[in-house]
């Protein structure tokens, strides 16, 4: 049994709030205070790593055309690349700030795949108006990893980045099928 789509939509909405919350705890304590555990500094990278893994099984099984499996694909790789790139550099395999670019380019990628992969216009239903606004919305905030690279240890950078995730997820958790985009009073799809 394939589960529909706003329910994938709900599980990635948990991980992405999970992987805000923890930047947000991060960045309001401190790299330095919220890395005495060592095992805290990788529950970032393990928890985007393990979010490609889950991307890569809804590829795998649940995606009927051509256009979501490549979007599919394209988001789990980007996680994949961008979890292993915070994983070297909490292992301190990777040292630079210049590193930063990586998360910058998958947010990037994950925009435009959103955007491709929707089909319909964005008043279509409240899953194609949440579709763009989540493609534009990654494609727009990619601009904090780029700006954490050229100015490192701002904490308006590593907030706005957390923030990202939050509004991810609170966008991921509104979404239904072919909900009308405003509710009762809404425009677009049927029910």
């Amino acid at each position: 049994m394939i589960p529909k789509a706003e329910t994938a939509h709900w599980a990635a909405a948990s991980i992405a709030l999970l992987v805000g919350l923890l930047l947000i705890s991060e960045a309001i304590v401190g790299a330095e205070v919220f890395r005495r555990r060592a095992w805290r500094a990788y529950l970032f990278p393990v928890v985007v790593v393990v979010s490609s893994v889950g991307l890569w099984l809804i590829t795998i099984f649940s995606t009927f055309s051509t256009m979501h499996l490549l979007a599919h694909a394209l988001w789990a790789q980007a996680a994949l690349v961008a979890g292993a790139v915070e994983l070297a550099l909490v292992r301190g395999r990777l040292r630079s700030p210049n590193w930063s670019l990586v998360p910058a380019f998958a947010l990037l990628v994950s925009g435009a795949a959103f955007l491709v992969h929707e089909q319909n216009a964005w008043l279509y239903s409240r899953s194609a108006f949440l579709h763009h606004a989540i493609g534009w919305m990654l494609v727009l905030v990619s601009v904090f990893p780029i700006a954490e690279a050229l100015r490192p240890r701002q904490i308006a950078w590593r907030i706005g980045f957390a923030l990202t995730f939050v509004l991810l997820a609170v966008m991921l958790f509104a979404d239904r099928d072919a909900a009308p985009i405003f509710g009762r009073f809404g425009v677009g799809g049927g029910q």
